[in-house]
């Protein structure tokens, strides 16, 4: 059986309530994985928008430029050389020749556009390289998925936007086509060059607004996939507890780490006990231990602290281990809030510090 049941509840049920609906905002971190893996946001209709408007916009300028080229070539080529005897060497030159000026015509609108789709592709998703796309995935093949994608509101929403795109271009050329309808029964009496150049703008204006309408409806496209990709990366709560488990461990294990290292610190604290010299009590809520070494340090140093349980604790060892206990409540105090453990005392304790350890070495003697 698939669905697991202990006493007639569902285990299922328990499963849902744990993981949740995806409601939360994305992480950082799953952010980027999901940016490692090649899953980016663009609009493929923005991109091809504007690499139309860009190559439209290039064709325009340079079509003079084309024309007199292709003008040059063809007084060359055709009118002038035609006469030499037809050669292997004169194909060759024909063929280089047709090349370089084919390349010099169409060179810049290709330039223009792919700098216009490499500009709209890096302002879309920045730079990104991943291979993860390429590979390939079984669940592609399986047909009940294939039937889900083609049925899917993706499919909806791409649907409506080529309708859209359609309705668009039809218009924009039947207002252009409309307008400049009487242009076209004049270009029988026209000569070539101006029949060419009057096309040429007709043509020019079309592209052009049916780039601007696709821009505008790349831009709603744009907007439309970054709010698909953002309700893709959405997790629940359960996700993000298991990523933060990933991140920064389980919190259960790190509480008993902390507790372990509390408990470390706390022996070896107390190890420093019996090699101090005296411990300043106030007498039962705090106790503060010092060591002074004339050799090895400037001031005595606290080796260890501790308040309530802990100063009992501390009097208590250093009594087993016979180090003296004197009580003197202002300057315990003070020095348990002041002094950390490892630190030498501050200055202004010197005075009160040094009587004590003197009448502690004092009685240390008379012993």
């Amino acid at each position: 059986m698939q669905e697991e049941k202990i006493w007639g509840f569902d285990l299922q049920l328990f499963a849902e309530g744990e993981t949740g609906e995806k409601t939360e905002q994305p992480t950082p971190r799953r952010r980027e994985e999901a940016r490692k893996k090649g899953q980016v946001f663009k609009s493929n209709d923005l991109n091809s928008a504007v690499v139309l408007v860009a190559g439209t916009v290039a064709l325009f300028i340079i079509s003079p430029y084309m024309l007199e080229s292709f003008k040059a070539f063809t007084a060359v080529f055709i009118l002038e050389k035609s006469q030499e005897e037809f050669s292997f060497l004169y194909a060759y030159r024909l063929f280089v020749e047709t090349l370089w000026v084919m390349a010099k015509m169409v060179g810049p609108v290709f330039l223009a556009t792919f700098l216009a789709a490499l500009l709209i592709t890096y302002l879309q998703v920045g730079f990104v390289f991943s291979g993860e796309p390429l590979r390939p995935k079984l669940e592609r093949l399986n047909p009940v998925e294939g039937f889900k994608r083609i049925f899917s509101k993706r499919a909806l929403v791409e649907l409506l936007k080529s309708v859209l795109k359609v309705l668009v271009t039809g218009y924009i050329v039947y207002t252009v086509i409309k307008k400049d309808f009487s242009l076209f029964t004049h270009m029988i009496d026209m000569e070539l060059i101006a029949c060419i150049k009057a096309m040429r703008s007709i043509v020019f204006e079309i592209a052009l607004k049916v780039g601007i309408a696709f821009i505008i409806i790349g831009i709603l496209d744009y907007l439309y996939q970054r709010y698909e990709y953002e309700k893709s990366l959405k997790m629940s709560k359960y996700d993000i507890k298991q990523e933060y488990k990933e991140t920064e461990g389980d919190p259960l294990i790190k509480s008993r780490q902390r507790q372990i290292q509390r408990e470390m610190a706390m022996r070896r604290m107390m190890a420093e006990v019996p090699k101090a010299d005296v411990v300043i009590t106030n007498p039962t809520h705090f106790a503060v231990v010092l060591k002074y070494e004339a050799e090895k340090m400037d001031a005595p140093m606290v080796v260890a602290k501790g308040q309530d349980f802990m100063a009992l604790k501390i009097k208590e060892i250093a009594r087993q281990n016979d180090v003296a206990v004197v009580e003197n409540p202002p300057l315990a105090r003070t020095l348990y809030y002041t002094v950390d453990i490892g630190q030498q005392i501050p200055e202004e304790m010197y005075q009160a510090v040094a009587e004590i350890l003197a009448f502690v070495y004092k009685q240390k003697k008379v012993v």
